[in-house]
């Protein structure tokens, strides 16, 4: 089914001045959580990145999910529309994201994809209804560009998997489900991972921040570049060479991302591309060497990502991380 709702008009003129509020500006470890979900709830579905081509299943896959938990789903009328490389146009993208965010009966907004375009519409988003009512964006990949934004507007939102992650038969990836189930209902799941002889030992406490490399990376210079003095990083990547995955670290070295950083935690490195020149070195290597100067710990091993196994992950919730040879732990403050 379709969430029709009336056009909203975006109203970018107003952006700058919505994101330089107090809230993020002035206190910014003390980000909003929205309401955890409960039975009779509704989350709507939409597409603000790339075109969900035969991609009709999952969703329906995703909204049958909803339902078993007792919860209702709405698609957003342009999830599948068609505008070359997007789920529809610009305006299209932005409306139903828009709409979905001013709906006062929606309690979570799920995207049913990643890819590419989330950007494209930042600076048409109006967050003046959102804050009245705020509610849980679900997403990663792509959609670290509207974690960076909802982070810096103040407000809490959950890294975990989207519609087109479920396979049809969802017992191939229960642990990723029961963490999403888990967190969305009001019960984020603490982490133990397996350890690494490449592990920088210590422990951090902070707000858990971050998402996919990339796009971090593409956010510096804008008013979308999280400050990340104090806090734990995730970071996750895909399909990248490892020289390109250096030289995102060592630009956002330079303009300061890791000085004041208090830990940082590393995800899945997925369908890492070799070139023709080797790198010399394995990817937990190449991050180590790279924020050799740092003495902040560093934990590889986290399950989420671009994997099946994607857990879930609450940004912009304080966090205690342990990092050491054996084990890591990622804790969230109660």
């Amino acid at each position: 089914m379709s969430l029709i709702l009336a056009v909203i008009f975006c109203a970018p003129t107003e952006i700058q001045a919505q994101l330089e509020t107090p809230q993020s500006m002035e206190n910014p470890s003390a980000y909003i959580q929205p309401p955890y979900l409960k039975a009779g709830d509704t989350v709507a579905i939409v597409a603000p990145s790339g075109i969900l081509k035969n991609r009709a299943d999952e969703v329906e896959h995703a909204v049958q999910l909803l339902e078993r938990w007792g919860l209702h789903a709405v698609v957003g009328k342009h999830v599948f529309s068609k505008a070359h490389h997007f789920a529809g146009t610009d305006a299209q993208r932005c409306e139903d994201l828009q709409n979905a965010m001013d709906d006062p009966k929606i309690s979570a907004i799920w995207c049913a994809r990643g890819g590419y375009g989330t950007v494209r519409i930042l600076d048409q988003l109006d967050y003046t209804t959102f804050k009245k009512h705020p509610k849980w964006l679900i997403g990663y990949s792509d959609i670290t560009a509207l974690h960076n934004q909802m982070h810096q507007q103040g407000f809490q939102s959950l890294h975990a998997l989207m519609c087109v992650s479920l396979p049809k038969d969802i017992t191939e990836i229960k642990e990723t489900v029961a963490t999403f189930k888990s967190t969305i209902f009001g019960q984020p799941v603490d982490y133990t991972l397996k350890g690494s002889s490449y592990n920088r030992e210590g422990e951090a406490s902070g707000v858990l921040v971050g998402g996919n490399l990339t796009i971090l990376h593409t956010m510096l210079g804008s008013k979308e570049s999280i400050d990340t003095s104090g806090k734990i990083l995730f970071i996750e990547e895909i399909g990248e060479y490892k020289y390109h995955v250096d030289r995102m670290l060592q630009s956002m070295k330079r303009a300061g991302y890791f000085e004041n950083l208090s830990g940082l935690v590393v995800g899945d490195m997925t369908k890492m591309r070799k070139n023709t020149t080797l790198w010399g070195t394995s990817v937990e290597q190449l991050i180590l060497d790279a924020l050799s100067e740092y003495d902040f710990p560093i934990t590889f091993h986290m399950p989420a990502g671009h994997e099946k196994d994607n857990r879930a992950l609450v940004l912009g919730k304080e966090v205690k991380l342990v990092v050491g040879k054996t084990q890591s732990t990622l804790k969230y403050s109660k």
